[in-house]
């Protein structure tokens, strides 16, 4: 260490020592929301709740004010928590452990191991990032190469784009990230568990993931019965992460399951610090955190975070508030269908009803007229699919259709490949076979 950086650290130090150590009582609980009189806080700090009836302290952030009441919200189990217990401000925001110690590991919303090993080592990064500027943002023109025919072939990817998965219940989406994941698509794989069911993470990391698949991954895991406020820090302490091997030079893949599990957390966190509802009760505030996730990735100038985005679309509902809002900040969206998953067809990923926007950027102009042909075959396939299927269709009276029906096979055997990840180069051969050119 340089004798400036030993000076600037020294001086970081005694900043710290002679900051007042405020301190506040808890006067009352309102639901979720813990509100402390006396304390001498901004939003964002971490505190530290010192319950009588509890053995350890239990962190805390102050998540805004009512009069002259900080309002705190337990980052864990607040249940020993009483009126008058001490509430000490820590006058710093929270952060989490990063480096390459965190490559196969399993951590918390904190940074906190969750699969037995050691304790992390690595500097600490605080949560409150901010978005590159626009300016430093190199243009996309790398495809990434995701092991998905039906992405590479017809949504092909660039490193640093944002896309999202949109899917109902049991389609598929933690199969298909678990393909990803095990796929060339990043060196390294920072995947974000928010809102799932304790099972389905030993799974995902047991099943989907695989050995080789955790080898280059961190997992941010935070099950549905984790208290608000970690499954609203979870993503951004899984954002922080890829942050930091960005800066390092890194192609990351950050994959987040599922954004509607973060929103309701929002929900949860803003109706209880004072909020008012808007659509589906939401607060104003998830409407302006999506945009401020979201532009945390994409390229810096040293490295990329290619972002992809799960959403648990309630009812298939493709226009309920967060499925609309979040499609409107990505750079693309998947569609994984529940009419091709019943018909025993994997992925389950509705190309026509797909888009990745920065496709001609990244592909050639042989690969896009391939794609378009395609996309062509399959929709008028779809468009005549009852007529064809009754019999009431006799061969020679569309000529496009007839290709179509000759064809849909084919195609139906690149596009749905099972949980099997396949090249680029096969992808390629395969469209060409069917597309020709």
């Amino acid at each position: 260490m340089t004798l400036p950086a030993i000076l600037q650290r020294a001086v970081d130090q005694a900043k710290g020592l002679n900051r007042p150590r405020a301190e506040g009582r808890v006067r009352a609980l309102r639901g979720i929301a813990i509100h402390v009189s006396g304390l001498v806080a901004a939003v964002g700090d971490t505190c530290t709740i010192h319950a009588e009836a509890g053995k350890l302290p239990i962190p805390a952030e102050v998540v805004g004010f009512d009069g002259d009441d900080a309002v705190v919200m337990a980052l864990g189990d607040a249940h020993r928590v009483a009126p008058w217990d001490r509430v000490e401000n820590e006058h710093r925001p929270l952060a989490v452990p990063i480096g390459a110690g965190l490559l196969g590991r399993v951590v918390d919303a904190l940074g906190r191991p969750l699969d037995n090993g050691p304790p992390i080592q690595g500097a600490l990064r605080p949560l409150t990032g901010d978005a590159p500027s626009p300016l430093q943002r190199a243009p996309i023109h790398q495809p990434v190469e995701t092991g998905v025919s039906a992405i590479d072939g017809m949504l092909t990817l660039g490193k640093g784009q944002r896309v999202g998965i949109f899917a109902g219940s049991g389609v598929g989406k933690s199969t298909l990230m678990g393909q990803i994941a095990r796929s060339k698509a990043g060196q390294v794989n920072v995947i974000a568990l928010i809102g799932e069911r304790g099972r389905e993470v030993g799974e995902f990391v047991a099943d989907a993931l695989g050995p080789d698949g955790l080898r280059k991954s961190v997992v941010v895991a935070c099950t549905s019965d984790m208290a608000p406020m970690l499954r609203l820090k979870a993503p951004l302490t899984a954002v922080t992460i890829a942050e930091a091997f960005r800066a390092q030079g890194a192609d990351v893949l950050f994959m987040m399951d599922s954004v509607t599990r973060y929103a309701m957390a929002v929900r949860e966190v803003g109706l209880a610090a004072g909020e008012p509802p808007t659509l589906r009760g939401y607060p104003p505030s998830l409407f302006a955190s999506l945009p401020r996730l979201v532009e945390r990735l994409g390229s810096d100038g040293s490295g990329t975070i290619t972002g992809l985005f799960t959403v648990l679309v309630d009812g298939d509902d493709m226009n309920e508030p967060v499925a609309d809002a979040l499609r409107g900040y990505l750079d693309g969206h998947i569609v994984l269908s529940r009419r091709i998953a019943e018909r025993g067809k994997f992925p389950a990923i509705d190309v026509l009803a797909s888009i990745s926007r920065l496709m001609p950027k990244v592909t050639t102009p042989e690969h896009q007229k391939r794609a378009r042909r395609l996309r062509e075959l399959m929709a008028h396939h779809e468009e005549n699919r009852d007529l064809v299927a009754v019999g009431a269709y006799r061969k020679g009276a569309d000529p496009l259709l007839d290709q179509a029906i000759a064809r849909i096979g084919a195609i139906d055997a690149l596009l749905f490949q099972g949980s099997d990840t396949r090249s680029v180069a096969d992808t390629q051969k395969g469209l060409q076979q069917i597309a020709g050119g």
